[in-house]
């Protein structure tokens, strides 16, 4: 049995972590509302972007790749260009197949990290040769120890989504896509439901023409999301899941005037659409990452607090049981006198 001393330290270790764990929920509480407000600040320019693409009829996918091979020959330099080549854009890549997987650059969040990085490992194994992007050094760690080193740090995307890097990243990928390198590119994070769900999900970001219903999708799930993940796509973030909307058809008449033209203004929206999706990814994970460590530390401190009830409990009847026996010594003493 411990001795009062011992349990009193124990109580004083308990009171500091409770301390600790307090400070933590309310600053995760305070990067939780910034994240919400960042998605919603967005959502109304992605809802009118995509309103704006769904005025059109459909079009084949190759309209696509044709308008998005042309901006990202502009926007990323040619693989051709020798020392200058980025590690992003080696043609020495053994897989056809891009896993960007996002997780948080520490710890103390539940399951949020173990969940998406099991998502991940489970898709390794459909893909065992996939080449894996991870976001955040809890995600880099992991796929390196799984023999999948990531070619880049990008743990700066995971602290701070910013839409500039988000979007340089995005241009990469869709390079590669389009001159051959890789043929899919999934997403893989978690994304907020509430405050106290967060779901790992699986998306097809290119081919960006797979729309819904559609082959190609993880899983065959609503908005290309992977069917087991139990995400509806209508989270808070609001984004339908789709890597892009359906593709406008540039020859066919529709109901409004375009100027300068239909393929023209196709080929300056539909490649921010899908670096915008990138972000949106960051964003949501994010903010299901901020929820997660909330709810964890929430947890923490009301099981520190029953804790502390116990041993304090505990003190407290040892040293009633301490007063007692010296009560009854005193007692024995004059009793023998």
């Amino acid at each position: 049995m411990p001795t009062l001393k011992e349990i009193k330290g124990r109580i004083g270790s308990v009171r500091s972590t409770l301390k600790i764990t307090s400070a933590m929920k309310l600053v995760s509480s305070a990067k939780l509302r910034k994240a919400q407000a960042a998605i919603e600040n967005m959502l109304p320019y992605q809802s009118q972007l995509q309103r704006l693409l769904a005025l059109l009829p459909p079009a084949p996918s190759t309209f696509w790749a044709e308008i998005m091979d042309e901006s990202a020959q502009k926007s990323v330099p040619s693989t051709n260009s020798g020392e200058n080549v980025d590690a992003m854009t080696n043609t020495d890549r053994q897989s056809s197949t891009v896993i960007v997987a996002v997780a948080s650059n520490s710890s103390l969040c539940g399951g949020f990290n173990a969940n998406v990085i099991a998502r991940v490992k489970t898709l390794l194994k459909e893909h065992p040769g996939a080449t894996v992007y991870s976001i955040g050094r809890k995600m880099a760690d992991a796929m390196r120890k799984a023999g999948y080193p990531s070619p880049e740090d990008f743990s700066a995307l995971s602290e701070h989504p910013a839409y500039a890097p988000a979007a340089e990243l995005a241009t990469r990928l869709m390079k590669d896509f389009f001159e051959g390198r890789t043929d899919r590119v999934l997403l893989v994070y978690n994304h907020y439901v509430s405050s106290a769900k967060q779901v790992p999900v699986v998306e097809t970001f290119l081919p960006a023409g797979e729309m819904p219903g559609q082959a190609g999708h993880d899983g065959g799930g609503p908005a290309g999301h992977d069917a087991q993940a139990g995400h509806d796509g209508n989270g808070p973030t609001g984004h339908d899941g789709g890597a892009t909307p359906v593709l406008p058809d540039p020859d066919r008449e529709a109901d409004c005037i375009l100027e300068p033209s239909a393929k023209e203004i196709l080929k300056r929206l539909l490649p921010k659409t899908v670096k915008l999706k990138l972000y949106t990814v960051l964003l949501d994970s994010a903010a299901a990452e901020h929820a997660a460590r909330t709810i964890a530390m929430q947890t923490a401190t009301d099981n520190g607090e029953d804790l502390l009830d116990e041993l304090t409990l505990q003190y407290n009847k040892g040293r009633q049981q301490k007063i007692t026996s010296e009560i009854l010594d005193l007692a024995g003493g004059q009793n023998q006198e």
